[in-house]
């Protein structure tokens, strides 16, 4: 049976994925991602309006950094989980992640950015704080802040994104840096290094991968490549895309998504289960690279 995709599914009945955090907590494996956010004032009562609906349809992870509009997508964010959270919705039950740039992961910088962050997001703390890429700040005096930012109740995780391999071993042999909680790198069916070194290596500390443009910004949306499977399953390319990715144990993706057909055919597309013949063909369509290659960025 072929998926349903028009816009009056009922997406809150769809179950999908989890993946595992070394705290020992499972949160689904679809989350929401907010980059282009909060770049438009006269755009953000619809943006709120987006993300309350990705709340009712049950998006429960949500990624956001104080980069996207300066801290506006922070702010939408905020606004719409204050909404639910008002109506009823259980806290605990939202995984929200945040970023902070490289130049503001001095010790200090940290506790700065995350007080500006929580204030955005309306919230007193944030589930999971990822440094965004590496800079001149020495990890060490990041994972410091971090620390500093746990013991006063501000986060409860920490991690980093844009991570590869050599730099997930630095990280490890610094003090406290073994509490690495999760990595967020670019990774889709157009860009698969990940799988060769980084992802296993993850997997073994249970560290879960978080996949940003698992659907290339948009590139994969109606990827000719993903119209013959798409069609056998009565899906989208958008959907097969996404579900390729979310079939990886310890993935969790974070596509964008701004508006309600968006939305829901992205959470629908947990349904969608790939078949041997499948993935042959996307094998053959997005190979693996023989070897290994510089992690992307985006």
């Amino acid at each position: 049976m072929g998926l349903r995709t028009e816009c009056a599914v009922d997406a809150q009945s769809v179950g999908g994925p989890e993946v595992a955090f070394p705290s020992g907590e499972d949160r689904p494996a679809l989350g929401l991602g907010t980059f282009g956010l909060g770049e438009d004032d006269s755009r953000r009562a619809a943006e709120v309006r987006a993300l309350r609906l990705a709340l009712d349809i049950g998006y429960r992870v949500f990624d956001t950094a104080e980069m996207y509009g300066d801290g506006g997508a922070e702010a939408v964010l905020g606004a719409a989980l204050a909404d639910a959270l008002r109506g009823g919705l259980p806290r605990e039950q939202v995984f929200v992640v945040s970023k902070v740039l490289p130049h503001h992961a001095s010790e200090d910088g940290v506790i700065a950015t995350c007080e500006r962050s929580l204030r955005a997001l309306r919230l007193d703390h944030i589930d999971l704080y990822l440094l965004h890429w590496r800079g001149g700040v020495a990890l060490q005096e990041t994972v410091r802040g971090f620390e500093a930012l746990q013991r006063r109740g501000w986060i409860r995780l920490w991690g980093v994104s844009n991570f590869d391999v050599a730099d997930l071993a630095e990280l490890s042999a610094v003090p406290g840096g073994k509490a690495c909680a999760a990595n967020q790198v670019y990774f889709s069916l157009t860009q698969r290094g990940v799988e060769r070194e980084l992802l296993p290596r993850q997997r073994a500390q249970q560290m879960p991968l978080m996949a940003y443009s698992p659907l290339d910004q948009g590139e994969l949306v109606d990827h000719p490549a993903l119209r013959e499977v798409a069609a056998r399953h009565q899906a989208t390319p958008a959907q097969v895309a996404l579900a390729w990715v979310l079939r990886h144990p310890g993935v969790m993706a974070i596509p964008k998504a701004g508006n309600a057909v968006h939305l829901r055919h992205n959470w629908t597309a947990q349904q969608l289960v790939l078949g041997d013949e499948d993935l042959a063909l996307l094998e053959r369509r997005f190979p693996l690279p023989r070897g290994p290659v510089p992690l992307a960025m985006r």
